[in-house]
């Protein structure tokens, strides 16, 4: 693996922990549970730190300042991490819960965390979420996915990394691979390895398309200008994948698709082969439940999912969607009303939102 294909891998493995959303957003309610250090910089920092963001192959993570410490880095001046206290009683409930469920070997139950907090289950679920913005059992999962993926970065053996990060066999972990990876972890590490993806560029009302499809479903639809930049973003995603041209089926595929980008009313009942961090895939859940016709804000969506006051996080996780319009991302606007935002062009969001309000 050269140096920028690692690069590449550990950005990857930190935008998928769950605590890299929390950053982004500068989400106050995280301070206390965990602090993030920079490698270029030498220091430590809480969550809601207003420095300018660190890029996230240079970030990594901690539950503690004293972690922090000892692993060489020192408190950021600005936001000063190891002045904070205890404000809010159940973050540090839920701090504590966090790295006991980082350091178990086995995701612990609902109801040994709810024993260790003095919580009802019920309630615990209710404030962990809110803290953290996942359910225990998708922060535990989001964690170890997180831990897999940072070592099939630095290189380690599939056998190493899936034992280190917490699986109790190798069997659980590749039942569960598809899941967490989008793809066998050695082709997840070697850029999509292996994996086949048929791919084809057409035309629509809104310039090009292109769709492309794994064995498990859509994991691409493009619109732009330049069908050539379209194909060249499918390739940075899969640098190693193999890439294939669609035949008359796959062609057909392709219309349908079409078809459904100039009337969404019609629906697209085609499987998706969605691959994103866990936070990434609530919002993108959650943006399938909006109405053709209708919007909602950044912060509605944010609160729909049960993280308040991640908002900016919410909206990188639209940036992020590789599925325009079945996952419609652009049904999500400013508090204003105002459409901004849309990696394919703030105009066919508007021209999308037009079309679906006319029909």
């Amino acid at each position: 693996m050269n140096a920028t294909t690692r690069l590449e891998a550990l950005a990857a493995a930190t935008v998928a922990d769950p605590r890299w959303a929390a950053v982004q957003a500068r989400d106050k309610a995280s301070d206390g549970c965990f602090v993030y250090s920079v490698r270029t910089t030498g220091v430590y920092c809480r969550p809601s730190c207003a420095a300018r963001p660190a890029r996230p192959e240079n970030v990594a993570f901690h539950a503690t300042p004293e972690a922090a410490r000892a692993a060489g880095f020192r408190a950021c001046r600005r936001c000063r991490p190891d002045a904070v206290g205890a404000a809010d009683p159940q973050a540090e409930i839920v701090a504590t819960l966090c790295r006991e469920i980082e350091s178990a070997d086995a995701a612990p139950s609902l109801e040994a965390l709810s024993q260790r907090a003095g919580l009802s289950p019920w309630h615990l679920h209710r404030v962990f979420k809110r803290v953290t913005g996942l359910t225990p059992r998708a922060y535990a999962q989001a964690h170890r996915a997180a831990r897999v993926r940072r070592e099939l970065a630095r290189g380690a053996s599939v056998t190493a990394a899936v034992y280190d990060a917490g699986y109790a066999s190798s069997g659980r972990f590749y039942a569960e691979a598809g899941d967490v990876l989008g793809m066998t972890p050695s082709a997840w590490r070697d850029g999509g390895r292996d994996t086949e993806i048929a791919f084809a560029v057409g035309e629509c009302a809104l310039g090009a398309i292109l769709v492309a499809r794994s064995a498990r479903g859509i994991v691409a639809i493009g619109l732009g200008d330049d069908p050539t930049e379209l194909v060249r973003d499918l390739e940075d995603r899969f640098p190693q994948a193999r890439l294939v041209g669609g035949d008359a089926d796959f062609e057909r595929l392709v219309a349908r698709v079409v078809g459904f980008v100039e009337a969404p009313a019609i629906g697209l009942d085609l499987p998706l082969d969605v691959r994103g961090t866990a936070f990434q895939q609530r919002v993108w859940e959650a943006l399938r439940r909006i109405p053709a016709g209708s919007t909602a804000s950044y912060a509605e969506i944010a609160a729909a999912i049960g993280a308040p006051g991640s908002a900016r996080a919410v909206a990188q996780a639209c940036g992020a969607n590789p599925i325009a319009v079945a996952i419609p991302c652009h049904r999500v606007v400013r508090a204003d009303g105002q459409v901004s935002g849309y990696r394919w062009g703030v105009e066919r969001k508007k021209a999308l939102l037009a079309q679906e309000r006319r029909a």
